[in-house]
């Protein structure tokens, strides 16, 4: 039997790749005549970097740059295929890396600064995941390390960063804007498909999660539409209805009309990433899973997409999961089979999910071999 491997991960215990190897000691265990092979899924949140880094065998690089609270912080970016740079936002940005968010000084500025070393290295091709951020400055603060200017007052005054620079925003300068972003190809993980502005935007969706109380969404969601009218000034094509635009406080809108970025699913995204369609063919089954899988997995979760391709090509695929919640069974409308791993004593700590899932594994391929259903 040939299979294909393709976990997400188990947050908190397992990264994609460690589900993955788990799953495939579990599976060779059951009989060392299969053939597993074990590709990295993700959905371009957080665990993206490492997922795509290694599973393609890339190389890292590390910066120091500014943290979302203003403070270097080290942060990584991946390289693979010698050409193309794996950016998590939440490497530099991300709403882990500060105890206490102040979302109205919250920067995105470290996020240009990795993006800038990506550029200095020479690579013009991106994959940037932007889950994960504590972040709601529409992105200025990664365009003003690339070279944007963002003016206040009748002289053109830089104001200061996070939300904060779009509350007195009377101009915004990109005549400096790095012009190597013009070389570049610019993809974007982004499954978030709220607007900019509005009750339905980054500021009332994602703001209370950031830290911030009504008072200072309503106020952010007014200075988030003055930037979008400043913007349209000098890109008349920016629109802030744009399926996505709200993604990570406006770094969606950001990334696309500044940088003409483009927004797509992330875990299809992945999935072309790791040519996982071409494995499928090959192969007699699909494995994948991950921590917890619901009703919810079936909007554009990463081991959802994986099963649509296996059905695709009339391939069998088998999910394994940590739990389950409300309307799990929806999901065997895609897959063949899934399978929750047993609830035992400290199952999140690293050593005891790995042998849980390989155990789990073995378990579900010896009775598979058991019933000759190989």
């Amino acid at each position: 039997m040939k299979a294909t491997v393709a976990m997400d991960s188990f947050k908190g215990s397992l990264t994609s790749l460690e589900a993955g190897n788990a799953v495939k000691d579990g599976i060779l265990s059951a009989s060392s005549e299969h053939e597993v092979t074990v590709l990295p899924l993700a959905d371009g949140g957080e665990g993206t970097l490492e997922a795509l880094t290694e599973g393609i065998n890339g190389i890292y690089r590390s910066e120091e740059v500014t943290g979302p609270d203003g403070k270097i912080v080290l942060a990584r970016y991946g390289i693979v295929h010698g050409n193309t740079a794996i950016i998590e936002m939440a490497q530099a940005s991300g709403l882990t890396l500060v105890e206490e968010n102040d979302i109205l000084k919250a920067t995105t500025y470290g996020t240009g600064e990795l993006i800038r070393a990506a550029l200095d290295e020479g690579i013009r091709k991106f994959i940037i995941g932007i889950g994960g951020s504590a972040t709601n400055d529409g992105g200025t603060g990664m365009l003003e390390a690339l070279g944007a200017r963002f003016l206040s007052g009748a002289h053109g005054e830089e104001g200061a960063r996070g939300a904060l620079t779009l509350q007195t925003l009377t101009s915004i300068d990109i005549s400096d804007l790095d012009s190597r972003i013009k070389e570049s190809s610019i993809k974007v993980a982004c499954d978030v498909r709220n607007p900019l502005l509005g009750k339905n935007g980054c500021s009332f969706i994602y703001g209370p999660q950031k830290g911030a109380s009504q008072e200072q969404i309503e106020e952010m969601d007014i200075w988030m539409r003055s930037y979008a009218e400043q913007t349209r000034k000098i890109l008349p094509e920016a629109d802030p209805d744009f399926p996505g635009s709200g993604a990570a406080g406006g770094m969606g809108f950001a990334l696309k009309y500044y940088l003409g970025a483009e927004l797509v699913s992330g875990s299809k995204l992945i999935l072309d990433v790791i040519h996982l369609e071409d494995y499928i063919k090959g192969s007699d089954i699909l494995i994948t899973g991950e921590g917890r899988i619901d009703g919810q997995s079936l909007n554009g979760k990463g081991p959802v997409e994986a099963a649509r391709l296996a059905k695709k090509y009339d391939k069998e695929a088998v999910a394994f999961a940590g739990s389950e919640g409300p309307d799990a069974k929806l999901l065997l409308s895609v897959f063949d089979s899934y399978h929750i791993l047993p609830d035992v004593p400290d199952r999140m700590q690293k050593e005891v999910a790995y042998e849980n899932l390989k155990e789990t594994a073995h378990e579900c391929f010896l009775s598979r071999r058991s019933n000759h259903e190989f």
